[in-house]
């Protein structure tokens, strides 16, 4: 005999298909299941996208903290830098001194060159050692870019020529500290 429910010999056009609970339940399911596995690839999507933009972000801060820690590393001493050009320039003017007033006491005077002389000589290693160069250009052709010039002298050198240096310039690994001070040479007329 032949169960009732699937009978379909005189099921007619308005009779209803009867769905068995236990399929309704796993047709229920299946559909909660395909829309958890739409809302977990969305998820998974958007995770992925957040995880490149992060491994984007972090290679950004290396490239920048590598860049940061190389300027720091050249430029960590300019400061100091700065400060030993002034104590440079008052030791220099004061062997220039030294040595015009030598005629006094020779003695005491030798002594107070040699000195300074000594002292100057241990900051010239310092400086190289930190790399600071020296901006000395007499005779050469003026420079705005390393050179300061504080008066212009007419002479039969050529014009823009570096006639005398007021006070030297220095670099530290190729940034200028301070500029060389020069007179320059202008056209006589």
């Amino acid at each position: 005999m032949i169960d009732p429910k699937f009978d379909l010999t005189g099921a007619g056009p308005d009779d209803k298909t009867t769905v068995l609970p236990e399929t309704a339940v796993a047709l229920v399911e299946m559909e909660r299941l395909q829309q958890d596995l739409a809302a977990s690839e969305e998820r998974a999507k958007n995770h992925w996208e957040q995880y490149l933009r992060a491994l984007a972000d972090v290679d950004n801060v290396r490239k920048r903290a590598a860049k940061d820690l190389e300027s720091a590393r050249q430029y960590a001493i300019e400061k100091f830098a700065q400060d030993l050009i002034a104590v440079k320039d008052s030791l220099e003017l004061a062997v220039s001194n030294s040595e015009k007033a030598s005629a006094g006491n020779a003695a005491d005077v030798t002594s107070l060159i040699e000195g300074q002389n000594a002292t100057l000589r241990l900051l010239a290693k310092a400086f190289e050692k930190a790399q600071i160069e020296e901006i000395n250009p007499l005779g050469a052709v003026f420079n705005p870019e390393l050179h300061e010039a504080m008066m212009a002298q007419p002479s039969d050198v050529a014009p823009n020529t570096v006639l005398s240096v007021v006070q030297r310039g220095y670099q530290l690994n190729g940034r200028l500290l301070r500029p060389a001070r020069v007179v320059v040479s202008a056209p006589q007329g």
